[in-house]
C-alpha cells in the first residue's frame, strides 16, 4: 500500500466514527490533576484508557510512579529495526477542572458532543484529542504497511502537565537511555489558525511575579484618615504602572528579550495573526512598538497582570485598605536573562519610590526551542505540504508554555510540535472543543509524517542524536 492509502486510512477513522468513539471513552475519565483525590482517575486513564490501545499497536508499556507522589507516567515502546530512525512522542492525560454546569446548553464536559463542526468535551483539545490523533495515525500507517511502521517509536504520557509537570524532567532523565531517540515529535497547543497547519519548535517560558503591599492590619475610615494614611491599593497600582504602561509596554529593559534575529523576523514575516469571528479582535496600539502581532506573540516577552486584590470589590467599605496584592506573569522567549528578573524588578521599584512593595517569584516554566537550521524542520514542513497542499506556518515557539525543555535540553533532542487545536478552542474554559475539519486534516498530516519517517533509513536520516 502507499502513502496515500495511509493518509486516507487515518481520515477514514474519523468518517467511520471510530476515532470519535475512542475519544469519548477517554474524555469520560475525570483526570483533573488540579483537584484533590484525582489519583485513581489519572491512573485508570493510563491503565485502562491507553495501555490496551498501545498493545493493539504492538507497543510494550509500563507505568512509572512519580518520585514525589504525583500522578503516574506511562512509557510505551515499539521496536522494529535498529537501523531505522526512532521517534519519541509525548502527551498528557490530565485536564483542568471540568467546570460542570458552566458549559453551553448544560453540556456534560465528561462526554463528547458533536455540534456542527465542533466536538465538545474536556480534554478534546488539551490534550486527549491531540495524542489520540497521533495514535490513530500510527494505526493507519501500521495497517498500510502490513503491520509495520518502518521506524521505532516511543511514547511518554504524563498526568501532571496541568500542575506544571513537576516530576517530568526527573523521570525523563532517569529514563534517558530508555527514551533515547533521533527526533521528538508531539502535539499540544493551538495552530496559528484553524485553516493553517503549523509547526512550532519550542515554547515561551513563564514566570509568575507576586507584588505585595502590606502597610498595616485592617482598613481605616476614608473620611477620618483619607489624605494622611497611605493607600496600599494606590501604591500597588503605581508599582504595576512602573513596570508595564497603559498600552502593555514593558518599562524595564531587564524584562525584555534580546533583539529579534533576522532569521526569526524572516520566518514570522509569513505569519499573520488573524482571529476568527468568534475570537477576540486584536487590540490596536497595544504591546511593544515597532513589532508585528506575530513578533509580539511568538518572538517577544510580555508582562501581564493576572489578578489583583484589595478590599472587598463585591461589597466595598468606605475605608482605606491596609494591604493589596497582585500576581503578574512574564512570558519570555529564549535568551531572556530570567535569573536576573526578580532582583531587577525589586531594584527598579525601589529606585522609583516603591520600596514598600515586596517582590517574589512563584511558578516558573523554562523557554526553549529547536534551531531553525535543524534539517528536521524542513523535513516536517515538506511532509505537511505534501499531505495538505499548504505551506505550514513555522513558529520559533508558541505563545504559551510546555515542558519542551525537558526534551530539547534534558534529553538533547530536536523538537517538532505539530498542534491539532486552534486558538478559539476554549481550552481551560467551559466549552472546550476541537474542530472536525482540523481533526480530519490532522489525522492525514500525522499519517503522512509517520509514513515519511518510515521511508528514511537511519543512515540517511536528516539528523542524528
Amino acid at each position: 500500500m502507499t502513502r496515500e492509502d495511509a493518509v486516507a486510512g487515518a481520515r477514514q477513522q474519523l468518517y467511520s466514527g471510530e476515532f470519535l468513539a475512542e475519544l469519548d471513552r477517554r474524555v469520560r475519565y475525570k483526570t483533573q490533576s488540579q483537584t484533590p483525590g484525582s489519583g485513581d482517575a489519572l491512573r485508570a486513564y493510563l491503565e485502562e484508557g491507553l495501555r490496551p490501545a498501545f498493545a493493539q499497536l504492538d507497543f510494550s508499556s509500563r507505568l512509572i510512579e512519580s518520585p514525589t507522589g504525583k500522578g503516574p507516567y506511562l512509557v510505551a515502546e515499539y521496536r522494529e529495526d535498529a537501523s531505522a530512525p526512532t521517534v519519541l512522542m509525548y502527551g498528557h492525560g490530565d485536564v483542568v477542572d471540568g467546570m460542570e454546569g458552566e458549559w453551553r446548553d448544560n453540556l456534560d464536559p465528561w462526554r463528547t458532543t458533536v455540534s456542527g463542526n465542533r466536538v465538545y468535551g474536556r480534554g478534546t483539545a488539551d490534550n486527549k484529542g491531540q495524542h489520540s490523533i497521533n495514535m490513530a495515525a500510527l494505526s493507519a500507517v501500521r495497517a498500510a504497511r502490513g503491520g509495520k511502521l518502518g521506524f521505532n517509536a516511543k511514547f511518554i504520557i504524563e498526568t501532571g502537565e496541568e500542575i506544571g509537570s513537576p516530576d517530568l524532567r526527573v523521570v525523563c532523565e532517569a529514563l534517558r537511555d530508555e527514551l533515547k531517540a533521533d527526533l521528538f515529535l508531539a502535539s499540544d497547543g493551538p495552530r496559528l489558525s484553524a485553516d493553517r497547519p503549523t509547526i512550532f519548535l519550542g515554547c515561551r517560558g513563564g514566570l509568575r511575579i507576586h507584588l505585595d503591599v502590606k502597610l498595616r492590619d485592617g482598613a481605616h475610615h476614608s473620611g477620618n484618615w483619607g489624605g494622611v494614611l497611605a493607600n496600599a491599593a494606590t501604591i500597588l497600582s503605581g508599582a504595576i504602572a512602573c513596570l508595564v504602561d497603559h498600552q502593555g509596554r514593558m518599562q524595564l529593559e531587564q524584562l525584555k528579550p534580546p533583539r529579534i534575529s533576522n532569521a526569526i523576523r524572516a520566518v514570522l514575516a509569513d505569519v499573520k495573526v488573524e482571529p476568527t469571528a468568534d475570537e477576540p479582535a486584536l487590540s490596536e496600539h497595544w504591546g511593544e512598538e515597532g513589532l508585528s502581532p506575530a513578533e509580539r506573540l511568538y518572538a517577544w516577552n510580555t508582562l501581564e497582570v493576572l489578578a489583583m486584590s484589595s478590599g472587598n470589590i463585591a461589597s466595598p467599605a468606605n475605608a482605606i485598605p491596609g494591604e493589596a496584592h497582585a500576581v503578574l506573569q512574564l512570558r519570555f522567549v529564549v535568551g531572556t536573562r530570567i535569573d536576573q528578573v526578580i532582583e531587577a524588578v525589586r531594584a527598579h521599584l525601589h529606585d522609583n519610590g516603591f520600596a514598600m512593595v515586596e517582590v517574589r517569584a512563584a511558578q516558573s516554566f523554562a523557554a526553549s526551542r529547536t534551531d531553525f537550521d535543524s534539517p528536521w524542520v524542513g523535513w516536517a514542513a515538506e511532509s505537511i505540504r505534501r499531505t495538505t497542499g499548504k505551506a505550514p506556518a513555522i513558529l520559533p515557539n508558541f505563545g504559551g508554555s510546555l515542558p519542551n525543555d525537558v526534551f530539547s535540553e534534558g534529553l538533547g533532542l530536536p523538537t517538532i510540535w505539530v498542534p491539532h487545536s486552534y486558538p478559539g478552542c476554549s481550552q481551560h474554559a467551559p466549552d472546550e472543543h476541537i474542530l472536525l475539519t482540523v481533526t480530519e486534516e490532522a489525522l492525514g498530516i500525522m499519517a503522512g509524517l509517520f509514513w515519511d519517517l518510515g521511508e528514511r533509513p537511519r543512515d540517511r536520516q536528516v539528523s542524528s542524536n
